[in-house]
C-alpha cells in the first residue's frame, strides 16, 4: 500500500500499511510544542480516532529527539511572562483528552529527550520504546512550575505515588535504563535498532482484531476506577461485542485453517 504523507507546520503525518506516524517537527527547539504543534496534534488525534483505516499511531520526534516540552516563550526574549494562561492550559489538556480517547494502540518512539510535557505526551501512549540514548525527566520544577499534561494521573499510576513524588519534586533527569527499572517505558534498545523494532510491533498492531484491541484499551484505561465486579460486567459485555463480529469468527477459522487471521474491524 502506498504511502501518504502530509507535512504540516510542526508536525509530518505519514499513513502506510494502517499505520500513522505522527513526527514532531521543530528540530531547532529539540521538538518543543508550540500553539501551531498543539492545534495541529488536537486536529490529528481526533481524526484519528474517527477513522477506522488508522490501525495503529506512532508519535515520535525528529532530529535525534522526542519533546523538549511546551515552548514555554513561543519565541519571546523570556523576559515576561510565558503565554500560559488558564485558557491555553485548558486547550492542551484538550491535546491530551484527545491523545488518551483514540481508541487505536500508540506508540511513542523515544530518542534523545522527553520532558516535561513531553515526557506526559509519552507517557500518554500505551505502548513506549526507548533509544539507549533517550533521556527523561518531569522537569517542570527547575522552570518553577507543577505538572500538566496529565503527570498528575499518570506517575502515580505507573510507578507508584512515592517514585511519581521523587520524579515530580526533584525533577531529575533520568536515562533510559533507569527509566526502564522504575517502569516508564517497555523495552529500551541501541538506536540502531529502534526504528525496526517499532515498525514491527505498529505492523503487528495494525495487523490486530480493531474492535478487540480497543475494547482491551479501554478496559484497562478504566481498571483503575472501578471494583473487581464493575470490571467483570465490562468485560462480559465487550466479549459480547466481540463475539458478534466477523473478526472473531476470521480468528476461529483461522484458527482451525491453521493460518494468520485477517482482521477488517467489523
Amino acid at each position: 500500500m502506498a504511502s501518504d504523507t502530509r507535512e504540516l507546520e510542526s508536525i509530518t503525518v505519514e499513513r502506510s500499511d494502517g499505520v500513522v506516524t505522527i513526527t514532531l517537527r521543530r528540530p531547532d527547539k529539540k521538538n518543543a510544542a508550540d500553539a501551531a504543534m498543539w492545534n495541529e496534534l488536537l486536529d490529528e488525534f481526533r481524526t484519528i480516532a474517527g477513522n477506522s483505516n488508522d490501525r495503529a499511531v506512532v508519535i515520535t520526534g525528529a532530529g535525534g529527539n522526542f519533546c523538549s516540552g511546551a515552548d514555554l516563550w513561543q519565541g519571546g526574549s523570556g523576559d515576561g511572562p510565558p503565554p500560559h494562561q488558564l485558557s491555553a492550559m485548558r486547550h492542551i489538556a484538550d491535546v491530551c483528552l484527545a491523545l488518551h480517547r483514540i481508541p487505536q494502540p500508540t506508540v511513542a518512539k523515544v530518542r534523545g529527550v522527553a520532558v516535561g510535557a513531553g515526557l506526559n505526551l509519552a507517557l500518554s501512549c500505551d505502548l513506549i520504546v526507548a533509544s539507549e540514548n533517550a533521556r527523561f525527566s518531569e522537569i517542570f520544577a527547575k522552570r518553577g512550575l507543577s505538572l500538566d499534561f496529565g503527570g498528575s494521573w499518570l506517575l502515580p499510576r505507573l510507578v507508584g505515588m512515592h517514585r511519581a513524588k521523587e520524579l515530580a519534586l526533584l525533577a531529575e533527569i533520568i536515562d533510559a535504563e533507569r527509566a526502564a527499572d522504575m517502569g516508564l517505558v517497555n523495552r529500551v534498545l541501541p538506536d540502531d535498532e529502534l526504528d525496526a523494532f517499532v515498525d514491527d510491533w505498529a505492523a503487528r498492531l495494525a495487523g490486530g482484531p480493531p474492535i478487540a484491541l480497543a475494547m482491551s484499551k479501554r478496559l484497562l484505561n478504566n481498571s483503575m476506577h472501578v471494583t473487581l465486579e464493575e470490571a467483570l460486567d465490562d468485560e462480559g459485555l465487550s466479549q459480547t461485542v466481540n463475539f458478534g463480529t466477523k473478526d472473531t469468527i476470521e480468528a476461529i477459522k483461522a484458527f482451525m485453517e491453521k493460518r494468520d487471521p485477517v482482521f477488517e474491524g467489523r
